[in-house]
Formats: C-alpha cells, structure tokens, sequence
C-alpha cells in the first residue's frame, strides 16, 4: 500500500507475539498462513527436506532459475525450517517448537499426524494453549475422509463447476483456484477468533476446516434457491439468474460489465438516450418482466452498447451512478488506475534474484502497519537461526543435524 494509506505504527501489527507452525503445502493452507503472516505472526514454514513445498516447482515462469512465480504468490513473512518427520530427532525439535508456538496449521491427509506421534492430542498435552487447525479436502470423518483435496475437484464435487460456464457450454473451472484460497481465508478468521478466545480462557483447541464445506458456504444466494424452490441451477456465463440486466456486452473496443440491481438504476438507464425507448416498453417494466424477456432485452443491450468504445459507455453510466465496468485482461489490471493508486502492487527484495513484484494485503489498519516484511523463503533458509534462536541448540548440533539429514 501507499505511505499515505499505511499507518503511523503506533501499535503493532494485530498479531505480533504470535507464533505459527505451518505444515502446510499447495495453496489453501500457505494462504492463511500468508496472511497470519501478514498482520503480524512470525510464520515458520515447516518443509521437507531437499524437496519443499511442491508448489515451489510450479513452473514457469520463474523467479531466478529454481522459485516458481506460484510459490512467491502466497509465501511471503514466512522463514523456512527443513525437518525430517522420518527422523525421531526430526519429531523432537518439532514438539520443542511446539511448547514455544501458538499455532499448528496443517493439510496431511486425516490421520497422518497421529500415525507421526505429533497428533492433537500429543500436542494439547505438551502445550495447552495451543491452537490447531487441521485442513483437508472433505473432513476428517465421512466417506470421503482419505480421498485427495485438489481444488478443481472440490468445486466439481460440491457444484460450482456446475454453475460456471457459458449456458451452452460445458462446465468449467474457475480462472484462479478460489475453494482452496477462500478456505485459507476462513482458516485465518477462525484461527484468529481461536487466539482471541484464548485470551478469555486460556486455552487452546482443535479447529477442523475442510475444502468441499467451504465450497457448499460459497455457493450462498444460488444454493439458497435451490434449497428453497427444488430447481436444479443451470450456466448463466456472465448473467445474473435473480437480476436482469445484470451481464457483459460486447462494445466496440471489448466487454462492458453492468448492473442493475433496483428500479431506480433501471430507470436511470432509459434515461441515458441510447437506452431511452426501454423506457416505455411493457417487456421492461420491472425486474420481473425482464427476467421473462431476458433474451430479448439481450439483444437490444448487445445493440446498442456494440455502437461505442468503452472509454465512452463508462462516463456516462457512472454519471447515472449504474455500476459498471471493463472486463480487463491482466495488461489492464495491473494498469488500471485504482490498482496503480492503491500501491497493491509492491516489489519485495529477494535474497538471491533481486526484486520481485508481488500484490500485498488487500487491507490496511489505522494504527498498525501490516505488510511484507520479507520474501518468500528459500528452502531451509532459516534452519540455523530457529534452532539456535528459538531453541539454543548450539552451532556444532546443528551442523551434526544436517549431517543427518534431519533438517
């Protein structure tokens, strides 16, 4: 963010004193620990030695020769320690880390912690005030408990698929793997709610998130109507099933996005002169009737909006106050001029290959400054300082560790 939009820090971050365990890999659990790193946690990326986070192999494009541009996306505030769960003393420095955390954030398949000695259980007894959080792809119980949580298959399983897509075309993906990010964000505010309660009680507990109930929660107004009136949802590409005219158009130099969502925008429209013979037209009256003739209406839209560039249309439906909007390829988004005021777009100084562009916390705080504070982490980057910092083993233990091969 901008300096004029960051705060003074007269406090500090919202979590600072906070320390987290991340176990996890992929994108759903990386997230929330990326953002507990970014309002303030010191986040301990807990990695397979050698190999890493798969995620870090993700390439192209690259940053450098061996970081894949995916990885750097969600693991910034992260220092990286290698541990060897094969190895027992791999599992001892990871209890002592334990007794001097907060937090534990994992996405093994159900059951793998407990096989490793490390479950919840273990853990509560070595550190009552710990908070854990388990993250898996259908729950820890249930028919689909060992089944794998990828993100595309998720979304298929739990219907978003199914509702996206163009009305005639087959069901698709979502451009950006949103179950996995939207779970890591729902990770995080239960998470947090979790360290706030323990404030009260003192205590720590068990929170269970899983990919496929995030999926089910995200598909709100949509689920709703079926559950309400029994009828299967179909594709509606860029339209509304609730709200018309609510869709993109095709104008002369690319899509225009609009909506109408009460009668006074609607009539605010026919009062723009190229829309004023809607204004009279009984197909039109209210929403209602323009959900029966959605197709109609359509085509007149299509019409009409074909006639003018963008950088015409949009002036005047943002005089009219009608929410609108190009539908931007990525050239556009990191040039559009909100973007560019917002300063989201930051670059943070990577230890090897210089300065890389990233796009920071979307959030700001009127007292605390929150932020990158570092790049992500090479692999192994901070063996020697957790160890010798947090837990005191001397330099000779820790070079005896790598010797091992237990970190």
């Amino acid at each position: 963010m901008k300096d004029s939009q960051q705060a003074k820090a007269q406090q500090p971050p919202p979590l600072w004193g906070i320390r987290v365990l991340d176990l996890t890999r992929i994108i759903a659990g990386p997230y929330c620990a990326m953002v507990l790193g970014d309002l303030g946690a010191e986040v301990i990326k807990i990695e397979q030695p050698k190999i890493g986070d798969e995620s870090r192999a993700w390439g192209p494009p690259w940053v450098g020769e061996t970081v894949s541009a995916y990885f750097t996306a969600i693991n910034r505030n992260k220092k990286s320690l290698t541990l060897n769960f094969k190895k027992p003393e791999g599992i001892e420095i990871f209890k002592k880390l334990v007794g001097k955390s907060d937090v534990v954030l994992e996405n093994f398949r159900p059951g793998t912690m407990d096989e490793l000695g490390i479950g919840y259980e273990v853990l509560r007894r070595i550190n009552p005030r710990l908070v854990y959080c388990d993250m898996t792809g259908y729950g820890t119980n249930g028919p689909y408990r060992d089944k794998p949580g990828v993100d595309v298959i998720v979304s298929a399983i739990g219907g978003l698929m199914a509702i996206t897509g163009s009305a005639e075309g087959e069901p698709v993906k979502v451009g950006v793997p949103l179950t996995d990010v939207l779970t890591g964000i729902y990770s995080f505010g239960a998470i947090s709610s979790a360290l706030l309660l323990r404030e009260k009680t003192g205590l720590g507990q068990r929170i269970s998130c899983n990919l496929l109930a995030m999926q089910l929660a995200t598909l709100i107004n949509i689920g709703a109507n079926y559950l309400v009136g029994g009828i299967v949802p179909r594709r509606w590409g860029s339209a509304h099933p609730n709200i018309v005219p609510y869709e993109a158009h095709q104008a002369k130099d690319g899509y225009l996005i609009f909506g109408i969502i009460n009668e006074r925008m609607w009539k605010s429209l026919c009062e723009i002169a190229e829309f004023a013979d809607l204004k009279n037209d009984d197909r039109f009256i209210d929403n209602g009737m323009r959900i029966q003739n959605r197709q109609p209406l359509k085509e007149i839209l299509d019409r009409i909006i074909s006639k003018k560039p963008l950088d015409e249309w949009i002036p005047m439906f943002d005089r009219a106050g009608i929410p609108c909007g190009p539908v931007n390829t990525f050239d556009r988004v990191f040039k559009d001029p909100q973007v560019l005021h917002s300063g989201l777009v930051q670059e943070v100084e990577h230890p090897q290959y210089g300065k890389v562009k990233v796009v920071g916390p979307p959030a700001t705080f009127s007292d605390s400054r929150i932020g990158i504070q570092s790049p992500p982490p090479m692999l192994g980057e901070h063996n020697r300082e957790i160890l010798t910092g947090i837990l005191g083993y001397p330099e000779n233990e820790v070079e005896k560790l790598r010797l091992n091969e237990v970190i």
